[in-house]
This record gives structure tokens, sequence and C-alpha cells, in this order.
């Protein structure tokens, strides 16, 4: 009787195991964590459209994952989006002319901010705005032009 009692425990164990390892997959897979993630710096930029830009989404340099998406705003004045970011504290030195796309990564179509450094000797400091940019192409607009395209070839 002890010995089935210490198998029950064992693959009552091993099933708790497996729920927390699938917990942290899940929150690896969907962009959480546990963190808090209040170091680093802010960077802002404007866009026209982030398409379906997500906060805490990625921004990468190089391929390399080197923030994260904080906000997403609507400017009234400007009528563009401002996307806040919160870039780690060890990526210290993003020129002043680095340009930001946004990207679509996957076929499930996760959006998320490629900056590529400019050859400025200045560097973005906390707080400052990343000017050069370019928004999310949409894929229905993209349709939309080739279509029109053909149509106007045709007639």
């Amino acid at each position: 009787m002890a010995k089935r009692q210490n198998v029950e425990l064992m693959v009552g164990a091993f099933v708790a195991l497996g729920l927390v390892a699938l917990f942290f997959l899940a929150m690896k897979v969907s962009n959480l964590s546990l963190s808090a993630g209040g170091e680093g710096y802010v960077l802002t930029a404007r866009f026209t459209n982030v398409g379906s830009l997500k906060v805490r989404a990625p921004v990468t340099m190089a391929g390399v994952r080197i923030g994260r998406v904080e906000s997403l705003r609507f400017d009234k004045t400007t009528y563009m989006a401002v996307v806040t970011m919160r870039v780690d504290a060890g990526i210290d030195a993003i020129p002043e002319d680095t340009f930001a796309n946004i990207f679509t990564s996957g076929l499930l179509g996760e959006q998320y901010i490629g900056l590529e450094p400019g050859g400025s000797t200045d560097y973005l400091q906390d707080g400052g705005e990343i000017a050069h940019t370019q928004s999310a192409l949409v894929l229905e607009q993209m349709i939309g032009q080739f279509l029109f395209k053909k149509a106007g070839e045709s007639g």
C-alpha cells in the first residue's frame, strides 16, 4: 500500500511540474513576464499607422531584442500614433538619427519595432524622440494599390 501511495505522489508531482512549465511557456509566448521591468530608459517615436502593434511588443536592433513597447497613444494635434518604448539600460549608445520601422514577424503577424542605427556621434538620451520612422505596412492597402495599378494599365 505504501508503494502505491509513493507512485501516486510522484505522478502528482510530475503533473504539477508539467503545469508550471506550461504556465511559463505561455508567459514567454505571450510576451509577458513576472519581472517589473522598470530598468532602462524611455524613447518615443511617432508613426502615421502602427497597424496591430501592441504594448509589450519587442523593440529590436540587428535582430536582437533591446527593449519593449511601453505604451501607445494617439496625438490629437498631429493625428499620429505616439509609441513609447523602454530600452534596456545596457544599450546606451543609440545614434540620434536612428530609423524606427514597424515590422511583422512570423505567420501570426505579430508586429515589433526594428531600429536601424544612423551614423550620428550624438546619442539619444532618456526621454528622447526618434525622428525618422516608417509606419506598418497594411496588407489591404497594398492589395488595393496593386489592383488600382492593374486596372489603370488595362484601361
